[in-house]
């Protein structure tokens, strides 16, 4: 790696990808999530904002809390990119750079003079991700969004009753296409040790939607017929749904394996479904669920929420309770040992959200850098890319590159 990126990374020194420097010119949650996987991981990474800023930190309702949520452990390099001056200082900084990742519509890197093929033959070393719609093919110019590719890629289709399909409850496909981007950076990079060059790494939300989706294209491809969707699937195994509790609570509970169901029937004293020879195998008891579901649903029933769950527990039965997102704010497993990051708002009130779903060597996520104010790094990255101060002061007072005044506060976790 670079001496900068190797001197940029000395906070993080410790963890796996310390001393990888990465230019994000990233919005929305493709490219952020993509680079932030990369920099919980340790790389440094510096997102490249316009003078206005990712357009993220503007939004409201659904989207409102994507900027904190996706841009942690960043940098902010806020610069004009269209201007000639601008595109000199973004090469000055690439030349100290690993990795360029970029989720901006079909062409408009290139018409930039920052596309793959320009800065590949100046950085040869340079892994370029691109994040798109579409892989290359017939659709590869066309632009899309998550709800797009779930209609376009069956997901919708198998999410929702029959005629109503239904986009997932998250933004599944954006980042299921930037955790494949963080894959493919990261195998390219390994590559580039034994070869001595970059390469273009592509991933998209198209391709990641039909990966989701092989499950039920295999299906129809083994039984010749079309998979109705989630809400009216034939099971595979006689218990696998939500039931309600003696006080109404909502708990979903799995019997999959001959184990389990022979801990309900001892647990919930019906022993004798065991000695039922049309209920030996997990075949045989999801072609009975007409007979197993009343009795599960009525032992079930006739448990408050908190006795019932602490018979699932001791009886080692697959089960969850329902919860919406707000719960998980005190779920004591996500809290455990610190997991849970304190991340900082733009009003200035603070959250506790979920690290990577990941341990390594029992490290876990930490915050490093709070989600930054636009072009609060702008003089750093500059100073380290080679300007001296009056060079940098010259680039801000003609508007080519913007630096946040306020001091940006800076976490260890």
């Amino acid at each position: 790696m670079s001496e900068q990126s190797s001197a940029a990374g000395g906070a993080a020194n410790e963890l796996p990808l310390a001393g990888v420097r990465i230019l994000e010119f990233g919005h929305t949650v493709m490219g952020p999530s993509c680079s932030m996987v990369l920099a919980d991981l340790g790389a440094d990474v510096i997102k490249v904002e316009p003078p206005e800023g990712d357009r993220t930190r503007a939004n409201v309702g659904f989207g409102s809390a994507l900027f904190p949520v996706f841009n942690r452990n960043k940098r902010s390099l806020s610069i004009d990119i269209k201007s000639d001056a601008g595109k000199a200082v973004i090469h000055k900084v690439l030349a100290g750079a690993d990795a360029l990742i970029e989720n901006f519509a079909y062409g408009t890197m290139d018409r930039l003079g920052l596309g793959y093929k320009a800065l590949s033959a100046k950085y040869p070393r340079l892994v370029y991700c691109g994040l798109k719609g579409f892989l290359t093919g017939p659709y590869e110019k066309r632009a899309a969004l998550d709800e797009i590719v779930q209609f376009m890629g069956g997901l919708a289709y198998m999410t929702g009753p029959s005629g109503m399909p239904l986009r997932a409850g998250a933004s599944v496909v954006d980042i299921m296409g930037g955790m494949f981007g963080a894959l493919g950076i990261m195998a390219a990079l390994r590559e580039r040790e034994r070869t001595g060059r970059g390469q273009l790494v592509q991933s998209s939300l198209f391709e990641s939607t039909a990966f989701l989706v092989a499950q039920h294209m295999g299906q129809q491809a083994l039984t010749g017929k079309a998979p109705p969707p989630m809400p009216e699937k034939a099971s595979s195994w006689a218990v696998y749904d939500p039931f309600q509790t003696a006080d109404g609570k909502t708990v979903f509970v799995g019997i999959t394996s001959d184990n389990h169901w022979r801990s309900f029937c001892k647990g919930f004293g019906v022993e004798e479904l065991l000695d039922d020879p049309a209920l030996k195998s997990n075949p045989q008891r999801a072609q009975q669920r007409a007979k197993i579901m009343p009795i599960v649903t009525a032992k079930f029933a006739a448990e408050p929420f908190d006795s019932l769950v602490k018979k699932l527990e001791e009886l080692n039965l697959p089960f969850g309770p329902l919860a919406k997102p707000g719960d998980l704010f005190d779920d004591k497993q996500l809290n455990h040992d610190g997991r849970m990051l304190d991340v900082l708002l733009p009003t200035g009130k603070r959250a506790k959200l979920p690290g990577l779903p990941l341990e390594m060597g029992g490290r876990k996520t930490r915050v490093r850098h709070q989600p930054p104010a636009m072009g609060h790094d702008t003089r750093a990255v500059l100073a380290e890319a080679g300007y001296t101060e009056s060079e940098i002061e010259e680039l801000i007072d003609k508007g080519v590159v913007i630096s946040a005044g306020a001091k940006q506060e800076t976490m260890k976790g």
